[in-house]
């Protein structure tokens, strides 16, 4: 673990090298609450799997990493891609990233291949959102008050040094009037790279429609629907996840 400034603020960071130091570096994006410590084992299984290398950051107000200081607007996830991804990028020397992001992590890397005018060999994209969505909404506010009611709260403080920084910094702005025009459909076009979409089914933050609208904007677009799956795949069918991104990855 290793700490450095990117964006304007203090990251926490992890490089996993895999058996080829010259092998693709895969980028892991995280979901809106989520952080390193998170992602749990997930990223050695995906570097044993596939050989690549990884790298692993919490983003700012997340995990280890500086807690905000000023409300979100409603181009975080923009500025995050434009602006901070490729500045850690250039900082590891990493050309021609895959970048495999989760929920928020997954448009981030979205707006990164459509517009950020740098080379991305692929993306891999889990619950990715392109737009806002009722359902989205209503789970945000159901997490609002799980939050505040229940043992939420003590649950990400195990994994982020200011817990109310995590949530607060994503449930205010995703809950924020603004933000339900959000849209990165614009971006899709853009992305020259493959790109590989995963939902779950039973997804309760976003449906079928977020990965499908993918499909439609970009030009290579591979997607997985995942019966019996929520919101996080890679933890409730890591085995299918993992297995569909060596394909990719082998084809890359």
């Amino acid at each position: 673990m290793a700490f450095l400034r990117a964006g304007g603020h203090r990251l926490e960071v992890r490089h996993l090298a895999g058996p080829d130091a010259a092998a693709p570096t895969i980028v892991f994006l995280h979901e809106g609450l989520g952080c390193i410590s998170m992602w749990r084992d997930f990223p050695e299984k995906v570097i044993d799997a596939t050989g690549c290398n990884a790298l692993v950051y919490s983003r700012y107000g997340y995990g280890r990493s500086d807690p905000i200081d000023a409300a979100r607007g409603t181009d975080f996830m923009h500025r995050e891609a434009l602006d901070t991804l490729p500045e850690l990028l250039d900082q590891f020397g990493i050309e021609r990233p895959i970048l495999f992001g989760h929920s928020d992590g997954g448009s981030i890397a979205l707006i990164h291949a459509g517009g950020a005018g740098r080379s991305v060999r692929g993306v891999i994209v889990m619950a990715p959102h392109v737009l806002v969505e009722d359902l989205s909404i209503g789970s945000i506010e159901a997490a609002r008050v799980a939050y505040e009611t229940t043992d939420l709260r003590a649950r990400l403080s195990r994994h982020h040094d200011d817990p109310d920084s995590a949530f607060r910094g994503w449930n205010n702005i995703w809950l924020h009037p603004d933000f339900r025009t959000w849209n990165i459909e614009s971006y899709l076009p853009g992305i020259a790279c493959p790109v590989l979409a995963i939902q779950g089914v039973d997804d309760e933050y976003g449906t079928l429609d977020q990965i499908h609208r993918i499909a439609h904007g970009a030009a290579d677009v591979e997607l997985l629907e995942l019966q019996d799956c929520r919101h996080s795949p890679h933890r409730d069918q890591p085995q299918a996840v993992i297995d569909v991104m060596a394909l990719l990855l082998s084809r890359l």
